[in-house]
């Protein structure tokens, strides 16, 4: 029998939409993507974005506090290590993440670890392959499907770059930034905005110093963000300047960057151990093979105003997959929610 509704992805979106599915008895499905290492690279682990971040601060209903007993209590045997490592001032990102994936799951929220590889929008009921990443290709039906499989981290696009990854070039500070080859040395995020801000504050815990480059003569963080790289004395802002090449060798891994004026100023070489790349991110759409609408920038397009509808009738889109502007926790959560109640109402007009 076709599933009434599938769930690609396991962000705030995903969690949500399931968590208002299988409420609405829609026995939802959800695939929360494979723990592979291409995922890893890509920064499209479950749990989406929000896993790869520390504290939370504007996630509503979660101030500072000790939430170890609360996370005991709350998650299954399987995850409540997550409670022993709490730092006891506030929600992290992997643990609101763990806790709306058991929302879902307390609810009866079906969850299958792989991605979806296909799918085929172009009859109903729509038809899904999986990768096979556990060793076992699903092919599956379903009348419904949302989307909810996010951005992932944009790079510079240098060939050194690419030669780097994962051997000082890294796109998540909160994945690597506390490896010890990058421990007490000298560092570098680029970026203008909040993301790179957050990446640069992180460094400094395990940083000697973290340079954050800005091609601009100022950062597009919001206001408290950019006050806080300024005051921080561990972070030094270089303006108007790109990275234009990574340097290194095999022994070693990254050892520096070469960074070039976008004033006109001379290219200047600098001792780095490490690089993160916080410029941005594209959505996760090639598994659809163009088979959505998508805008400009290629995030999918919602066809009906303030609903979340696609341009195939039966397929939703939530969070940041087709988010270009706010990209925030709790209007990806909100989207989810939206695309969850505009399913169940598709499905029972369509007598499902």
């Amino acid at each position: 029998m076709p599933e009434h509704v599938v769930i690609i992805g396991s962000g705030p979106a995903g969690w949500t939409a399931a968590v208002y599915a299988a409420r609405a008895n829609l026995n939802p499905l959800v695939f929360e993507g494979a723990i592979s290492e291409e995922n890893r690279q890509s920064g499209t682990l479950p749990l989406g974005q929000l896993a790869l971040t520390t504290e939370v601060e504007n996630f509503p209903g979660w101030p500072a506090g000790d939430l170890s007993g609360y996370l005991k209590s709350a998650l299954d045997e399987e995850h409540s290590w997550l409670a022993d490592m709490h730092h006891k001032q506030g929600v992290s990102g992997p643990e609101l993440m763990h806790l709306m994936r058991q929302q879902a799951k307390n609810f009866g929220t079906r969850i299958v670890t792989d991605d979806i590889a296909e799918v085929d929008f172009s009859q109903r009921p729509f038809k899904l392959k999986s990768a096979g990443s556990t060793g076992e290709v699903q092919e599956i039906e379903a009348h419904s499907v949302i989307i909810a499989t996010g951005a992932s981290a944009n790079y510079l696009g240098l060939e050194s770059e690419e030669r780097f990854k994962n051997r000082g070039v890294s796109a998540c500070a909160v994945c690597d930034g506390a490896l010890p080859r990058f421990r007490n040395k000298p560092l570098v995020a680029v970026g203008g905005g909040d993301s790179a801000v957050e990446e640069a504050d992180y460094l400094t815990k395990h940083a000697e110093k973290v340079f954050l480059v800005h091609r601009r003569d100022a950062l597009r963080a919001s206001k408290i963000m950019a006050e806080r790289a300024e005051k921080n004395p561990k972070i030094e802002l270089v303006w108007n300047t790109e990275v234009s090449e990574v340097y290194g060798d095999d022994e070693k891994g990254m050892t520096g960057v070469k960074l070039t004026s976008t004033v006109g100023e001379p290219d200047r070489d600098m001792d780095a151990a490490g690089m993160f790349v916080a410029i941005g991110h594209t959505p996760n759409t090639k598994f659809l093979k163009g088979q959505l609408e998508m805008n400009e920038k290629g995030y999918l397009k919602w066809t009906v105003p303030f609903r979340t509808n696609t341009s195939v009738e039966g397929v939703f889109a939530a969070g940041d997959v087709s988010d270009d502007y706010y990209r925030q926790a709790c209007t990806a959560a909100g989207t989810g929610c939206m695309a969850a109640l505009d399913a169940e109402r598709w499905l029972a007009a369509q007598g499902i």
